[in-house]
């Protein structure tokens, strides 16, 4: 544990650290975008917070949202969510201007949402491979 990151009492890391809308930290005391709760929603709560915080030019908080949600998923659905975090992680380095890294956290994503698809879990009525396209679109 170093001591330059927020921990709470089990040593976790936490956002304590106030942050812009592209995810990127500010010094303490700033005013940041509202904090994402670390506490997980069912699946279709999760998608529709996320669709909404995308809609607002917030894909790292939409990545955010996703992430809770994978870390407390049943084991078979991770690759959904872990899939779903990676695309909105890609969306947020377009928006940073890195479009190297933008580019490969969309394949990581993509090839995760792909295995899943084959897989046939539940994808809560999403279009997996429509997202996968339309993040390539955005990132390229």
């Amino acid at each position: 544990m170093t001591a330059d990151r927020d921990r709470n009492d089990q040593g976790r890391a936490e956002q304590a650290r106030p942050r812009d809308a592209l995810g990127r930290p500010l010094p303490y005391g700033a005013t940041g975008v509202e904090p994402i709760s670390q506490h997980p929603l069912p699946p279709e709560e999760t998608l529709a917070y996320a669709r909404q915080l995308l809609d607002e030019g917030r894909a790292f908080a939409a990545h955010e949202v996703l992430e809770v949600r994978w870390k407390s998923c049943p084991d078979e659905e991770r690759a959904l969510w872990q899939g779903l975090a990676q695309l909105c992680v890609g969306l947020t380095h377009a928006e940073r201007g890195n479009r190297v890294g933008a580019a490969r956290l969309v394949e990581r994503g993509a090839g995760r949402l792909d295995a899943y698809g084959r897989a046939a879990g539940p994808a809560y009525g999403l279009d997996l491979g429509a997202l996968v396209a339309c993040a390539r679109e955005r990132v390229s």
